[in-house]
């Protein structure tokens, strides 16, 4: 978490997390466990057959503090150097 909170290569939300990930752009992949279901699979879905390591995230609150927004997350990426 400390990697996604430091970074300035990173994304987040989902429309762009999915777009970046079908692009081979990201390198690991942060998802809340209270986001909804259909939102989990939708990632990780777009993550099945690639090399991206993925981060559960215990709430959407916690990805949303670490990323420095004041709403609430339901997922994030860092993006490959």
């Amino acid at each position: 978490m400390e990697r996604l909170k430091s970074s300035k290569k990173r994304i987040i939300g989902l429309k762009q997390t999915v777009k970046a990930i079908k692009n081979d752009k990201v390198d690991i992949v942060y998802i809340a466990d209270d986001a909804e279901d259909n939102i989990k699979n939708n990632i990780l879905e777009a993550c099945r057959g690639k090399n991206i390591e993925i981060v559960h995230v215990d709430t959407m609150k916690e990805l949303g503090d670490t990323c420095g927004i004041d709403v609430n997350a339901s997922c994030a990426s860092l993006l490959k150097s």
